[in-house]
């Protein structure tokens, strides 16, 4: 039986929890390799919830802390049947969401009745060196258990050498009863930090749903 093995088993109590003695740096730098152990740790910096709201922003948060900025939607309701999720950034800390983007938009749908599915590159939802808001979410139902999610992430938003780069994917119960998976990405064409995020809808406000913003350790 190996030194670690030895150590550890000293230090795991009855009910199986490992005390802090079983832990050292002499028994944690001997070891090669984690089995399924993962770099970028997920830290939480805010967390907003919607209540019939037109918008919701981030205007704190995106620096330089993080290289890497990941939102998670949860349960977004909207109000208005058929309306768009989508967002925009501001490089003014919130005053005005009109960056410039260039971006993608492709979408796989299935619908209840198994009747009507697709796998497509939509362009009328992709934006070419446009300022507007960035569909995420299409044609959201508004029916009471109707709901969308999905994850954006945001590259090194506070560089001021190179355009941001942002990869989203969501998932949500359109209009017509379909799930709609939704896949964009683009960058923002500017060399000034992207310091704050919106979220809105297209038509109507968003009626309830949680918005996580989190940074991604820095490797």
């Amino acid at each position: 039986m190996g030194s670690i093995t030895r150590g550890l088993s000293n230090n795991i109590t009855t009910g199986g929890v490992i005390l802090p003695a079983g832990i050292t740096n002499a028994s944690v730098s001997a070891v090669t390799s984690f089995a399924n152990a993962s770099g970028g740790t997920l830290t939480l910096l805010s967390t907003q919830t919607a209540s019939a709201s037109a918008t919701i922003s981030f205007t704190t948060g995106l620096d330089s802390t993080y290289d890497e900025y990941i939102f998670k939607f949860i349960d977004i309701h909207p109000a208005t049947n058929n309306a768009n999720f989508t967002f925009n950034g501001s490089t003014d800390s919130g005053s005005n969401y009109n960056v410039t983007k260039t971006t993608t938009f492709f979408e796989a749908y299935h619908n209840e009745a198994d009747t009507d599915t697709n796998l497509q590159y939509n362009a009328t939802r992709d934006i070419a060196q446009g300022t507007g808001f960035q569909q995420l979410v299409t044609e959201s139902s508004n029916a009471n258990d109707s709901n969308c999610v999905g994850t954006l992430t945001l590259f090194n938003p506070s560089s001021t050498t190179y355009v941001k780069h942002f990869i989203a994917r969501t998932n949500g119960m359109t209009f017509g009863t379909y799930s709609h998976e939704g896949n964009s990405a683009g960058y923002f064409n500017t060399t000034s930090a992207i310091n704050a995020i919106r979220f809105q809808y297209s038509s109507g406000n968003i009626d309830d749903g949680i918005i996580k913003l989190y940074g991604v350790k820095k490797s």
